[in-house]
C-alpha cells in the first residue's frame, strides 16, 4: 500500500512560525511518530509532501528513524488540496490505491492504517471517522442557531482516507477545472458523485493543532508506553 502524508503547513494556531510537524512530543518530532506508525504497518511506500525549506530537517529525522520503507519527499503546494495533487503525480506508476494521512495526526496506530489499507481494496473511497458525541448546532452569521442535526447521523472525519488512484486523480482534475476548494479529498469524491465509505477511526487519533493538543498527545503516547 502507498501512503501520502501532507506535511507542508505552518503551525499558526500552535503559535509557531515553522512547520509544526517539527515540534517535539516526548522528545521526538511530531512527524517522527506518524512515520513510525506507518513503518509498523503494511505500508510499503511513503511520500512526504512538504516545502523544500523543511527537507533538510525531514532528511535528518528519516536518517535517525532508519525506516525499512521507501520514503520520498514531494514538493508541497500552497494548500492541502494542491499538496495532495502534487503527491498523486509523484506516486509510482504501480500504485492502484493510496492512503492519505495528515502528518499532524501522529497518534494514529498501525492497526488503523492496516484496516484502511485492507478496506480500500473493497471500495472506491473511504475515510476513518468517529461518531460525534456532542450535540451540534448550525448557526448563521449572527451566531443564531438555525437547526440541530440528528447526532446519530454525524461523524467526525479523520485520516487516513483511502482512494483508488485513478479516480482520485480524475476528481482532483475536475476540482481544478471547476475551481472547487475543499478541505479533504473525500469532499472531491462527494462532489463527483462517488460513494465514500466510513471506517471507524480511533478516539485518540486527534490532529495536533494547538499547544493543548501537544499536551494531550504527550499523555496518550506516555500511556501507550512510548
Amino acid at each position: 500500500m502507498y501512503l501520502l502524508i501532507p506535511a507542508a503547513g505552518i503551525g499558526k494556531r500552535m503559535g509557531s512560525n515553522r512547520n509544526k510537524l517539527l515540534l517535539e512530543v516526548r522528545s521526538q518530532p511530531i512527524i517522527a511518530w506518524t512515520l513510525k506508525a506507518a513503518a509498523a504497518s503494511s505500508i510499503e511506500w511513503i511520500g512526504i509532501i512538504s516545502q523544500p525549506t523543511d527537507w533538510a530537517d525531514f532528511k535528518t529525522i528519516l536518517a535517525d528513524l532508519k525506516l525499512n520503507k521507501r520514503v520520498e519527499l514531494i514538493v508541497g503546494g500552497s494548500t492541502r488540496q494542491e499538496s495532495v495533487y502534487n503527491g498523486l503525480q509523484a506516486l509510482p506508476a504501480a500504485a492502484e490505491q493510496v492512503l492519505i494521512h495528515d502528518g499532524a495526526r501522529c497518534l494514529v496506530t498501525p492497526d488503523l492504517l492496516n484496516s484502511c489499507a485492507q478496506a480500500i481494496r473493497q471500495c472506491l473511497g473511504l475515510i476513518a471517522a468517529v461518531p460525534v458525541k456532542d450535540t451540534i448546532k448550525v448557526v448563521d452569521e449572527n451566531g443564531i442557531i438555525q437547526s440541530t442535526p440528528d447526532r446519530q447521523r454525524l461523524w467526525a472525519a479523520q485520516t487516513p482516507q483511502g482512494f483508488h488512484v485513478k479516480l482520485l486523480k480524475q476528481c482532483h482534475a475536475e476540482g481544478l477545472r471547476q475551481g472547487w476548494e475543499v478541505t479533504d479529498d473525500a469532499a472531491l469524491f462527494e462532489r463527483c458523485g462517488i460513494e465514500v465509505r466510513i471506517i471507524e477511526g480511533e478516539e485518540t487519533n486527534l490532529k495536533v493543532t494547538t499547544p493543548q493538543d501537544l499536551a494531550i498527545a504527550e499523555f496518550i503516547l506516555s500511556s501507550r508506553g512510548l
